[in-house]
């Protein structure tokens, strides 16, 4: 799975997180790349003994929004990757080409009430070649905070698990 974070709404809630948040105004941010079962849930923390070398550090630096959340998702997704660190970052940072941002959720300037179809509309519309059921949404308290995408282990989208769900509202 493919999760790109809303800024916006993580920023609410980490404030203290001034790498992400201090004014930057992103959109969308790469939250992170992991294994994913089909009847949902994910591995996570798993035993390797691969580690977070200075080189890959360096290169999830590049492509994460803050170093907090790079050291987070290695420990947590990318050691149950079968993937060495640099290997895992440089995946994570192909996987984001793979889906178009909407326009209309670019970083936009103002606030806006969406409900999670209209959201899913903007993504459809953006990527027509995603297959159905192949994008997930993630709220926050009524607040949508991630979007996630199924992807096979070679990064092409693919439909998600009858087990991976979203967590939005409707509304």
């Amino acid at each position: 799975v493919l999760s790109l974070s809303w800024a916006p709404t993580y920023c609410l809630t980490h404030t203290d997180d001034s790498a992400e948040c201090s004014g930057k105004g992103y959109g969308f941010v790469l939250h992170g790349l992991w294994p994913q079962y089909d009847s949902g849930g994910y591995p996570e923390k798993c035993q390797t003994q691969m580690e977070l070398t200075a080189e890959a550090a360096a290169r999830g630096r590049t492509i994460y929004p803050s170093p907090r959340l790079m050291e987070h998702e290695w420990t947590e997704h990318g050691t149950c990757s079968g993937l060495q660190a640099l290997d895992y970052f440089q995946a994570a940072d192909r996987a984001t080409a793979v889906l178009k941002i909407p326009q209309a959720l670019d970083a936009p300037r103002s606030s806006q009430s969406l409900s999670a179809d209209q959201i899913l509309g903007f993504f459809r519309a953006s990527n027509p070649q995603m297959p159905d059921g192949s994008m997930t949404l993630a709220c926050s308290r009524n607040s949508f905070s991630e979007v996630r995408v199924c992807l096979t282990k070679d990064l092409s989208i693919r439909a998600c698990g009858r087990g991976v769900r979203s967590s939005c509202p409707q509304t």
